[in-house]
């Protein structure tokens, strides 16, 4: 299936894919808008793409966290991964952008969460949500055990 071809076609509204998708790449087929809008989280999609940059995967976690959570899930994120969303521990087997352990844990937020940023960050953000209470408690947490 082919890729769309620039950065900017990255981070899109759901109502926006399609056309979209037309002007980046004018070759893209109506399968490719299809897909995007199947990674659609919280009213923004993501192309899960081995390309997928830093910068991107950034602008769309901090588009799906609270701003006043945003520092503390960039620290966490920062340190577990480097914002590299197929990391994986050589040790432990903990993948992705939160080092999930197992990585599998992360297929309750998406099918896709081997390959799709968004499905990661949704899913580490319900995590230190459900576990710590928030972001910033689970970067608290982090300072002192150097791990959450």
């Amino acid at each position: 299936m082919p890729r769309l071809r620039t950065a900017t076609a990255v981070l899109a509204t759901a109502a926006g894919i399609a056309s979209m998708a037309a002007v980046a790449a004018p070759a893209a087929s109506a399968a490719t808008a299809s897909e995007a809008s199947r990674n659609t989280v919280t009213g923004s999609a993501f192309a899960a793409t081995s390309g997928t940059s830093t910068a991107a995967t950034k602008a769309l976690a901090k588009s799906m966290v609270p701003a006043s959570q945003w520092a503390a899930f960039d620290h966490i994120i920062s340190h577990e991964s480097s914002w590299n969303h197929r990391a994986v521990n050589a040790a432990s087997g903990a993948y992705g952008l939160c080092q999930a352990l197992p990585g599998s844990k992360m297929a309750s937020a998406g099918s896709d969460w081997r390959t799709n940023p968004a499905t990661q960050i949704k899913w580490a953000l319900t995590y230190m949500n459900d576990r710590y209470g928030s972001p910033n408690a689970a970067w608290n947490f982090w300072q002192t055990h150097h791990w959450y």
